[in-house]
Protein backbone atom coordinates (compact mmCIF):
# COMPACT_ATOMS: atom_id res chain seq x y z
CA UNK A 1 0.00 0.00 0.00
CA UNK A 2 1.26 3.47 -0.77
CA UNK A 3 1.36 5.79 1.85
CA UNK A 4 -0.87 9.18 1.66
CA UNK A 5 2.69 10.76 2.46
CA UNK A 6 4.77 8.82 0.41
CA UNK A 7 5.45 11.47 -2.14
CA UNK A 8 8.82 12.02 -1.80
CA UNK A 9 9.46 8.57 -0.96
CA UNK A 10 11.46 6.38 -3.79
CA UNK A 11 11.44 3.53 -1.25
CA UNK A 12 8.97 1.84 0.52
CA UNK A 13 9.00 1.83 4.05
CA UNK A 14 10.62 -1.40 5.29
CA UNK A 15 8.28 -3.00 6.78
CA UNK A 16 10.14 -3.78 10.64
CA UNK A 17 9.64 0.08 10.73
CA UNK A 18 6.27 -0.49 9.62
CA UNK A 19 5.59 -2.65 13.01
CA UNK A 20 7.41 -0.14 15.09
CA UNK A 21 6.36 2.60 13.93
CA UNK A 22 2.52 2.17 13.95
CA UNK A 23 0.10 3.40 16.49
CA UNK A 24 -3.01 1.33 15.25
CA UNK A 25 -2.81 -1.33 18.00
CA UNK A 26 -3.87 0.91 20.61
CA UNK A 27 -4.69 4.28 18.83
CA UNK A 28 -7.92 2.94 17.35
CA UNK A 29 -9.28 3.24 20.36
CA UNK A 30 -9.45 6.49 19.87
CA UNK A 31 -11.73 6.20 15.82
CA UNK A 32 -15.14 7.51 17.57
CA UNK A 33 -13.36 11.04 18.34
CA UNK A 34 -11.72 11.21 14.94
CA UNK A 35 -14.46 10.73 13.26
CA UNK A 36 -16.37 13.48 15.01
CA UNK A 37 -13.24 15.22 14.91
CA UNK A 38 -13.57 15.21 11.20
CA UNK A 39 -16.41 15.68 10.60
CA UNK A 40 -16.87 18.68 12.20
CA UNK A 41 -13.63 20.10 10.45
CA UNK A 42 -15.21 18.86 6.91
CA UNK A 43 -18.62 20.33 7.92
CA UNK A 44 -16.65 23.82 9.02
CA UNK A 45 -14.60 23.73 5.68
CA UNK A 46 -17.67 23.65 3.55
CA UNK A 47 -18.86 26.55 5.39
CA UNK A 48 -15.73 28.18 4.63
CA UNK A 49 -15.80 27.67 1.34
CA UNK A 50 -12.76 26.04 2.01
CA UNK A 51 -14.11 22.80 -0.13
CA UNK A 52 -17.13 23.13 -1.87
CA UNK A 53 -20.38 22.31 -0.06
CA UNK A 54 -21.20 18.99 -1.72
CA UNK A 55 -17.63 17.54 -1.11
CA UNK A 56 -18.19 18.61 2.59
CA UNK A 57 -21.69 16.57 2.74
CA UNK A 58 -20.07 13.64 0.98
CA UNK A 59 -17.26 13.47 3.43
CA UNK A 60 -19.24 14.04 6.22
CA UNK A 61 -21.83 11.05 5.11
CA UNK A 62 -18.78 8.96 4.19
CA UNK A 63 -17.58 9.17 7.59
CA UNK A 64 -20.82 8.80 9.02
CA UNK A 65 -20.74 5.38 7.12
CA UNK A 66 -17.76 3.97 8.45
CA UNK A 67 -18.50 4.97 11.86
CA UNK A 68 -21.62 2.85 11.48
CA UNK A 69 -19.75 -0.16 9.98
CA UNK A 70 -16.80 0.14 12.69
CA UNK A 71 -19.83 0.03 15.08
CA UNK A 72 -21.12 -2.62 13.58
CA UNK A 73 -17.55 -4.49 13.63
CA UNK A 74 -17.27 -4.73 9.87
CA UNK A 75 -14.30 -2.81 9.79
CA UNK A 76 -11.10 -4.55 10.10
CA UNK A 77 -8.06 -1.08 10.76
CA UNK A 78 -4.57 -2.14 9.02
CA UNK A 79 -0.90 -1.90 10.53
CA UNK A 80 0.19 -0.82 6.77
CA UNK A 81 -1.66 2.56 7.33
CA UNK A 82 0.09 3.21 10.54
CA UNK A 83 -3.01 4.81 13.47
CA UNK A 84 -6.66 5.60 13.29
CA UNK A 85 -6.18 8.94 11.75
CA UNK A 86 -4.98 7.20 8.62
CA UNK A 87 -6.85 3.96 8.84
CA UNK A 88 -10.08 6.39 8.61
CA UNK A 89 -8.73 8.28 5.52
CA UNK A 90 -8.05 5.39 3.92
CA UNK A 91 -11.23 3.96 4.32
CA UNK A 92 -12.75 7.06 3.50
CA UNK A 93 -10.68 7.53 0.30
CA UNK A 94 -12.02 3.45 -0.52
CA UNK A 95 -15.29 4.64 -0.16
CA UNK A 96 -16.02 7.97 -1.89
CA UNK A 97 -12.69 8.04 -3.98
CA UNK A 98 -10.68 11.18 -4.31
CA UNK A 99 -13.13 13.64 -2.73
CA UNK A 100 -12.01 12.26 0.47
CA UNK A 101 -8.30 13.93 -0.02
CA UNK A 102 -10.06 17.17 0.74
CA UNK A 103 -10.50 16.22 4.27
CA UNK A 104 -7.21 17.18 5.18
CA UNK A 105 -7.10 20.35 3.69
CA UNK A 106 -5.72 22.86 6.47
CA UNK A 107 -5.03 19.92 9.26
CA UNK A 108 -2.07 17.91 10.00
CA UNK A 109 -1.98 14.62 11.86
CA UNK A 110 -0.45 16.78 14.73
CA UNK A 111 -3.29 18.84 15.32
CA UNK A 112 -5.46 16.20 14.65
CA UNK A 113 -4.00 13.85 17.63
CA UNK A 114 -4.20 16.41 19.82
CA UNK A 115 -7.46 17.35 19.50
CA UNK A 116 -8.16 13.43 19.67
CA UNK A 117 -6.58 12.80 22.87
CA UNK A 118 -8.53 16.34 24.37
CA UNK A 119 -11.85 14.74 23.65
CA UNK A 120 -10.97 11.23 24.77
CA UNK A 121 -9.69 12.47 28.27
CA UNK A 122 -12.47 14.56 28.27
CA UNK A 123 -14.69 11.45 28.22
CA UNK A 124 -12.87 9.65 30.58
CA UNK A 125 -13.00 12.72 32.92
CA UNK A 126 -16.92 12.48 32.83
CA UNK A 127 -16.99 8.87 33.52
CA UNK A 128 -14.45 8.61 36.58
CA UNK A 129 -16.18 11.49 38.18
CA UNK A 130 -19.82 9.27 37.97
CA UNK A 131 -17.45 6.30 38.98
CA UNK A 132 -16.29 8.58 42.00
CA UNK A 133 -19.88 9.91 42.98
CA UNK A 134 -20.82 6.06 42.82
CA UNK A 135 -18.25 4.67 45.90
CA UNK A 136 -19.24 8.10 47.97
CA UNK A 137 -22.90 6.94 47.61
CA UNK A 138 -21.94 3.60 48.67
CA UNK A 139 -19.67 5.22 51.70
CA UNK A 140 -22.62 7.59 52.71
CA UNK A 141 -25.18 4.95 52.77
CA UNK A 142 -22.96 2.78 54.60
CA UNK A 143 -22.02 5.25 57.18
CA UNK A 144 -26.03 5.83 57.58
CA UNK A 145 -26.03 2.43 59.25
CA UNK A 146 -23.45 2.87 61.31
CA UNK A 147 -24.13 6.38 63.06
CA UNK A 148 -23.94 4.83 66.31
CA UNK A 149 -21.34 2.12 66.47
CA UNK A 150 -18.76 2.66 67.46
CA UNK A 151 -14.47 1.57 66.22
CA UNK A 152 -10.69 2.66 67.98
CA UNK A 153 -9.46 5.59 65.50
CA UNK A 154 -5.61 5.10 64.99
CA UNK A 155 -2.56 6.87 64.50
CA UNK A 156 0.72 4.98 63.85
CA UNK A 157 -1.71 1.94 63.93
CA UNK A 158 -2.03 2.17 67.18
CA UNK A 159 -5.22 2.90 68.81
CA UNK A 160 -5.92 6.21 69.41
CA UNK A 161 -9.32 7.81 70.33
CA UNK A 162 -12.55 6.20 69.78
CA UNK A 163 -14.77 7.44 66.64
CA UNK A 164 -17.92 6.51 64.75
CA UNK A 165 -17.58 3.86 62.23
CA UNK A 166 -19.37 6.11 60.64
CA UNK A 167 -17.10 8.99 60.57
CA UNK A 168 -14.44 6.92 59.29
CA UNK A 169 -16.00 5.84 56.63
CA UNK A 170 -16.94 9.53 55.59
CA UNK A 171 -13.20 10.44 55.60
CA UNK A 172 -12.91 8.77 52.45
CA UNK A 173 -16.03 10.80 50.86
CA UNK A 174 -13.90 13.63 51.29
CA UNK A 175 -10.98 12.96 49.90
CA UNK A 176 -12.89 11.26 46.73
CA UNK A 177 -14.74 14.83 46.85
CA UNK A 178 -11.45 16.33 46.52
CA UNK A 179 -10.41 13.64 43.67
CA UNK A 180 -13.29 14.97 41.72
CA UNK A 181 -12.20 18.76 42.12
CA UNK A 182 -8.95 17.77 40.32
CA UNK A 183 -10.75 16.35 37.80
CA UNK A 184 -13.13 18.79 37.11
CA UNK A 185 -10.29 21.32 37.22
CA UNK A 186 -8.52 19.39 34.78
CA UNK A 187 -11.13 19.33 32.74
CA UNK A 188 -10.90 23.51 31.91
CA UNK A 189 -7.23 22.72 30.81
CA UNK A 190 -8.40 19.73 28.81
CA UNK A 191 -11.34 21.59 27.17
CA UNK A 192 -9.26 23.36 24.73
CA UNK A 193 -9.75 22.88 20.88
CA UNK A 194 -6.23 22.67 19.08
CA UNK A 195 -7.52 21.80 15.56
CA UNK A 196 -6.49 24.31 13.16
CA UNK A 197 -2.82 24.43 14.28
CA UNK A 198 -1.96 22.31 11.75
CA UNK A 199 1.68 20.60 11.81
CA UNK A 200 3.10 23.78 14.15
CA UNK A 201 2.64 27.40 12.88
CA UNK A 202 -1.00 27.24 11.72
CA UNK A 203 -2.57 27.77 8.39
CA UNK A 204 -2.97 29.71 5.52
CA UNK A 205 -6.66 28.63 4.62
CA UNK A 206 -9.50 31.30 5.96
CA UNK A 207 -10.90 28.49 8.87
CA UNK A 208 -13.14 29.48 11.38
CA UNK A 209 -11.74 27.95 14.11
CA UNK A 210 -14.36 29.01 17.03
CA UNK A 211 -16.96 27.20 14.72
CA UNK A 212 -15.35 23.45 15.19
CA UNK A 213 -14.76 23.99 18.91
CA UNK A 214 -18.64 24.66 18.83
CA UNK A 215 -19.34 22.09 16.70
CA UNK A 216 -17.73 19.25 19.49
CA UNK A 217 -18.60 21.55 22.49
CA UNK A 218 -15.29 22.72 23.23
CA UNK A 219 -14.96 26.04 25.42
CA UNK A 220 -12.07 27.46 24.62
CA UNK A 221 -9.75 27.63 21.14
CA UNK A 222 -6.02 27.06 21.71
CA UNK A 223 -3.98 30.11 21.67
CA UNK A 224 -0.76 29.32 20.10
CA UNK A 225 -0.03 26.87 17.35
CA UNK A 226 2.80 25.12 18.68
CA UNK A 227 1.76 24.51 22.08
CA UNK A 228 -1.51 22.85 20.97
CA UNK A 229 0.49 20.27 19.12
CA UNK A 230 3.10 19.77 21.70
CA UNK A 231 1.15 20.13 24.68
CA UNK A 232 0.42 17.60 26.82
CA UNK A 233 0.65 18.73 30.00
CA UNK A 234 -3.07 18.47 30.57
CA UNK A 235 -2.45 14.88 30.05
CA UNK A 236 -0.13 14.58 32.77
CA UNK A 237 -2.23 16.58 34.96
CA UNK A 238 -5.21 13.63 34.01
CA UNK A 239 -2.55 10.82 35.02
CA UNK A 240 -1.54 12.82 37.97
CA UNK A 241 -5.08 12.47 39.32
CA UNK A 242 -5.79 9.42 38.18
CA UNK A 243 -2.79 8.63 40.74
CA UNK A 244 -3.97 10.58 43.36
CA UNK A 245 -7.79 8.86 42.93
CA UNK A 246 -5.67 5.58 42.92
CA UNK A 247 -3.87 6.00 46.18
CA UNK A 248 -6.84 7.26 48.33
CA UNK A 249 -8.62 4.05 46.52
CA UNK A 250 -5.85 2.06 47.88
CA UNK A 251 -5.63 3.27 51.67
CA UNK A 252 -8.95 2.28 52.13
CA UNK A 253 -8.38 -1.20 50.54
CA UNK A 254 -5.23 -1.51 53.01
CA UNK A 255 -7.74 -1.26 55.40
CA UNK A 256 -9.83 -3.77 54.42
CA UNK A 257 -7.20 -6.05 53.80
CA UNK A 258 -6.26 -5.39 57.98
CA UNK A 259 -9.59 -5.39 59.09
CA UNK A 260 -10.27 -8.62 57.51
CA UNK A 261 -7.47 -10.09 59.22
CA UNK A 262 -8.09 -12.66 61.55
CA UNK A 263 -6.12 -10.93 63.98
CA UNK A 264 -8.94 -7.42 63.71
CA UNK A 265 -11.73 -9.51 62.51
CA UNK A 266 -13.63 -6.18 61.97
CA UNK A 267 -14.97 -7.06 58.84
CA UNK A 268 -16.04 -9.86 56.74
CA UNK A 269 -15.87 -9.89 52.69
CA UNK A 270 -18.93 -11.14 51.13
CA UNK A 271 -18.03 -14.28 49.28
CA UNK A 272 -18.69 -12.58 45.84
CA UNK A 273 -15.39 -10.30 46.67
CA UNK A 274 -12.66 -12.94 48.10
CA UNK A 275 -11.10 -15.97 46.57
CA UNK A 276 -9.80 -19.25 48.15
CA UNK A 277 -6.52 -20.98 47.99
CA UNK A 278 -5.95 -23.75 45.89
CA UNK A 279 -3.77 -26.07 48.73
CA UNK A 280 -5.85 -24.81 51.96
CA UNK A 281 -9.06 -25.18 52.13
CA UNK A 282 -10.03 -22.66 54.90
CA UNK A 283 -8.63 -19.66 53.30
CA UNK A 284 -10.88 -16.50 52.60
CA UNK A 285 -8.06 -14.25 50.39
CA UNK A 286 -9.08 -10.62 50.22
CA UNK A 287 -8.25 -10.47 46.41
CA UNK A 288 -10.36 -7.56 45.27
CA UNK A 289 -8.42 -4.84 47.84
CA UNK A 290 -5.33 -6.73 47.59
CA UNK A 291 -5.53 -5.84 43.63
CA UNK A 292 -6.49 -2.47 44.10
CA UNK A 293 -3.78 -1.57 45.95
CA UNK A 294 -1.35 -3.39 43.54
CA UNK A 295 -3.08 -1.70 40.41
CA UNK A 296 -1.91 2.09 42.17
CA UNK A 297 1.60 1.31 41.06
CA UNK A 298 0.71 0.56 37.68
CA UNK A 299 -1.08 4.12 37.50
CA UNK A 300 1.46 5.65 39.70
CA UNK A 301 3.88 4.38 36.37
CA UNK A 302 1.12 5.35 33.70
CA UNK A 303 2.04 8.85 34.98
CA UNK A 304 6.10 8.51 35.26
CA UNK A 305 6.05 7.05 31.81
CA UNK A 306 4.63 10.33 30.47
CA UNK A 307 6.37 12.48 32.53
CA UNK A 308 9.79 11.33 31.19
CA UNK A 309 8.55 11.24 27.57
CA UNK A 310 7.69 14.97 28.17
CA UNK A 311 10.80 15.85 29.90
CA UNK A 312 13.28 16.31 26.95
CA UNK A 313 11.13 17.47 24.64
CA UNK A 314 11.93 20.37 22.44
CA UNK A 315 8.98 22.06 20.19
CA UNK A 316 7.22 21.19 19.12
CA UNK A 317 5.72 18.15 17.50
CA UNK A 318 7.81 14.71 18.10
CA UNK A 319 7.24 10.75 17.50
CA UNK A 320 7.79 10.76 21.14
CA UNK A 321 4.46 11.98 21.94
CA UNK A 322 2.77 8.82 20.46
CA UNK A 323 4.05 6.94 23.26
CA UNK A 324 1.32 9.22 25.10
CA UNK A 325 -1.57 7.20 24.49
CA UNK A 326 -0.97 3.74 26.19
CA UNK A 327 -0.99 5.69 29.63
CA UNK A 328 -3.64 7.65 29.24
CA UNK A 329 -6.03 4.46 28.01
CA UNK A 330 -4.82 2.46 30.88
CA UNK A 331 -4.82 4.51 34.06
CA UNK A 332 -8.35 5.36 32.79
CA UNK A 333 -9.33 1.82 32.56
CA UNK A 334 -7.53 0.83 35.47
CA UNK A 335 -9.01 3.28 38.07
CA UNK A 336 -12.80 3.19 36.11
CA UNK A 337 -12.28 -0.77 36.90
CA UNK A 338 -10.86 -0.19 40.58
CA UNK A 339 -13.76 2.06 41.19
CA UNK A 340 -16.55 0.18 40.38
CA UNK A 341 -14.87 -2.93 42.58
CA UNK A 342 -14.29 -0.54 45.52
CA UNK A 343 -18.23 0.31 44.95
CA UNK A 344 -18.93 -3.52 44.93
CA UNK A 345 -16.87 -4.16 47.80
CA UNK A 346 -17.73 -1.23 50.11
CA UNK A 347 -21.73 -2.35 49.73
CA UNK A 348 -21.11 -5.90 50.37
CA UNK A 349 -18.85 -6.17 53.20
CA UNK A 350 -20.33 -6.83 56.52
CA UNK A 351 -18.88 -4.18 59.79
CA UNK A 352 -18.12 -6.41 62.65
CA UNK A 353 -19.40 -3.72 64.85
CA UNK A 354 -19.33 -5.91 68.34
CA UNK A 355 -15.80 -6.89 67.47
CA UNK A 356 -14.77 -3.21 67.17
CA UNK A 357 -16.47 -2.20 70.42
CA UNK A 358 -15.11 -4.52 72.20
CA UNK A 359 -11.23 -3.93 70.94
CA UNK A 360 -11.61 -0.97 73.02
CA UNK A 361 -11.83 -2.31 76.56
CA UNK A 362 -8.63 -1.36 78.11
CA UNK A 363 -6.93 0.25 75.35
CA UNK A 364 -6.53 3.93 76.99
CA UNK A 365 -8.19 5.51 73.77
CA UNK A 366 -9.81 7.64 76.56
CA UNK A 367 -6.72 9.11 77.83
CA UNK A 368 -7.42 12.18 76.46
CA UNK A 369 -10.46 12.79 77.64
CA UNK A 370 -8.94 11.60 81.26
CA UNK A 371 -6.83 14.66 80.63
CA UNK A 372 -9.19 17.25 79.78
CA UNK A 373 -11.04 16.82 83.06
CA UNK A 374 -7.94 17.68 84.81
CA UNK A 375 -7.67 20.31 82.49
CA UNK A 376 -11.21 21.48 83.75
CA UNK A 377 -10.47 21.24 87.22
CA UNK A 378 -7.28 23.95 86.30
CA UNK A 379 -4.30 21.71 85.99
CA UNK A 380 -2.27 23.11 82.65
CA UNK A 381 -2.67 20.72 80.07
CA UNK A 382 1.24 19.50 80.13
CA UNK A 383 0.82 18.61 83.52
CA UNK A 384 -2.43 16.95 82.62
CA UNK A 385 -0.77 14.93 80.18
CA UNK A 386 2.48 13.94 82.44
CA UNK A 387 -0.15 13.23 85.13
CA UNK A 388 -2.57 10.49 82.31
CA UNK A 389 0.61 9.09 80.93
CA UNK A 390 1.78 8.45 84.68
CA UNK A 391 -1.79 6.26 85.48
CA UNK A 392 -1.24 4.24 81.84
CA UNK A 393 2.15 3.22 83.23
CA UNK A 394 0.36 2.60 86.86
CA UNK A 395 -2.16 0.61 84.83
CA UNK A 396 0.04 -1.54 82.71
CA UNK A 397 2.44 -2.22 85.31
CA UNK A 398 -1.18 -3.56 87.28
CA UNK A 399 -2.76 -4.94 84.35
CA UNK A 400 -5.74 -2.45 84.75
CA UNK A 401 -8.01 -0.43 83.09
CA UNK A 402 -8.76 3.04 83.34
CA UNK A 403 -12.56 1.69 84.58
CA UNK A 404 -10.55 -0.37 87.19
CA UNK A 405 -9.22 2.05 89.07
CA UNK A 406 -10.71 3.22 92.31
CA UNK A 407 -10.95 6.94 93.07
CA UNK A 408 -8.68 6.56 95.51
CA UNK A 409 -6.21 5.14 93.13
CA UNK A 410 -6.66 8.16 90.76
CA UNK A 411 -5.77 10.45 93.78
CA UNK A 412 -2.40 8.77 93.93
CA UNK A 413 -1.46 10.68 91.16
CA UNK A 414 -3.85 14.11 91.27
CA UNK A 415 -6.08 15.66 94.37
CA UNK A 416 -8.07 16.57 91.40
CA UNK A 417 -9.51 13.43 90.74
CA UNK A 418 -13.33 13.69 92.75
CA UNK A 419 -14.96 10.82 91.44
CA UNK A 420 -14.32 7.57 88.94
CA UNK A 421 -16.80 9.39 86.84
CA UNK A 422 -13.14 11.13 85.67
CA UNK A 423 -12.94 7.86 83.82
CA UNK A 424 -15.09 9.08 80.38
CA UNK A 425 -16.93 5.93 78.51
CA UNK A 426 -15.82 5.45 74.62
CA UNK A 427 -19.73 6.78 74.42
CA UNK A 428 -18.89 10.16 76.36
CA UNK A 429 -15.53 10.91 74.89
CA UNK A 430 -17.06 10.36 71.16
CA UNK A 431 -20.19 12.81 72.42
CA UNK A 432 -17.45 15.20 73.95
CA UNK A 433 -16.00 15.90 70.58
CA UNK A 434 -18.89 18.69 69.46
CA UNK A 435 -16.81 21.29 67.11
CA UNK A 436 -17.60 21.22 63.33
CA UNK A 437 -16.04 18.15 61.94
CA UNK A 438 -15.81 15.72 65.22
CA UNK A 439 -17.08 12.89 66.23
CA UNK A 440 -20.46 13.93 68.22
CA UNK A 441 -23.66 12.86 67.17
CA UNK A 442 -25.38 16.01 65.89
CA UNK A 443 -21.68 16.82 64.16
CA UNK A 444 -22.37 13.57 62.33
CA UNK A 445 -25.33 14.46 61.30
CA UNK A 446 -24.34 17.52 59.65
CA UNK A 447 -21.60 15.85 58.09
CA UNK A 448 -24.09 13.33 56.28
CA UNK A 449 -25.97 16.29 55.54
CA UNK A 450 -23.33 17.93 53.97
CA UNK A 451 -22.16 14.61 51.84
CA UNK A 452 -25.46 13.63 50.91
CA UNK A 453 -26.00 17.74 49.55
CA UNK A 454 -22.73 16.96 47.08
CA UNK A 455 -24.31 13.98 45.97
CA UNK A 456 -27.73 15.39 45.22
CA UNK A 457 -25.76 18.37 43.61
CA UNK A 458 -24.05 15.47 41.32
CA UNK A 459 -27.51 13.89 40.15
CA UNK A 460 -28.90 17.52 39.13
Amino acid sequence: MSKLWGGRFSKATSEDVDRFNASIGFDCRLWEFDIEGSIAHATMLGECGVIPTEDAQTIVNGLKEIEADIRAGKVEFDIAAEDIHMNIEKLLHERIGPVAGRLHTARSRNDQVALDVRMYVRAQIKSIDQALESVQRTLVETAEKHLDDIIPGYTHLQHAQPVPLAHHLLAYVWMFQRDRERFEDCYKRTDVMPLGSGAMAGTSFPLNRHRVAELLGFSKVSENSMDAVSARDFAAEFLSACAITSMHMSRFAEEMIIWNSREFGFVELDDSMATGSSLMPQKKNPDVPELIRAKTGRVYGDLMSLLTVLKGLPLTYNKDLQEDKEPIFDAADTVLMCLKMLSLLIGSTTFNTERMKASLKGDFSNAVDLADYLVRRGVPFRSAHEIVGRIVAYCIENGKAFEDLSLGELKRFSEEFESTDAVSSVENAVSARNVYGSTARDRMLEQLAAAKKLIRASDS
